[in-house]
């Protein structure tokens, strides 16, 4: 990533996730840009409407009105123009099935959403900046899933 501000895409229907997201990214990436789209569908759209700026990263929840989660990460990948933005699942799931299924599908990292706002805090500062040191390139199944504080 360049100097510029990141541009931080958060796909999530929660108001208060959305929130207290919006309150986490403003601690440690203060001049971040942060859009915030709350269903899928309209994420799609966004996503793929030629005069908006590609994010630098995407945070997505699974659970979302009109398309899923996995159904944005799978035209995401299918796509040439958005297949290289680094998306990171944020859920309160943690089922193995659903995990190896978003690894597969080309996630490059998956948080469990915490419910406590240092440690979220600390989840979005660590995977922004392993996104900006581009290690996403490196991901193994092992460290799909990033682990903070007490989790």
């Amino acid at each position: 990533m360049n100097s510029n501000p990141l541009k931080i895409l958060l796909a999530d229907d929660d108001m208060d996730d959305c929130l207290f997201f919006k309150d986490a990214l403003q601690k440690s990436f203060s001049s971040a840009e942060l859009i915030i789209i709350n269903e899928g569908e309209q994420l799609m759209n966004y996503l793929t409407n030629e005069t908006n700026k590609i994010p630098d990263v995407l945070f997505l929840d699974l659970n979302m009105p009109r398309k899923n989660g996995f159904e944005c990460l799978a035209e995401i990948k299918a796509n040439k123009k958005l297949k290289h933005i680094p998306v990171i699942i944020y859920s309160t799931s943690l089922e193995q099935e659903t995990i190896d299924t978003l690894y597969k599908n080309g996630a490059s990292y998956f948080i469990r959403k915490p419910a406590e706002f240092q440690l979220f805090q600390k989840a979005i500062e660590k995977s922004l900046t392993l996104i900006s040191q581009k290690k996403n390139s490196e991901i193994t199944r092992e460290s799909f899933i990033l682990t903070i504080g007490n989790d």
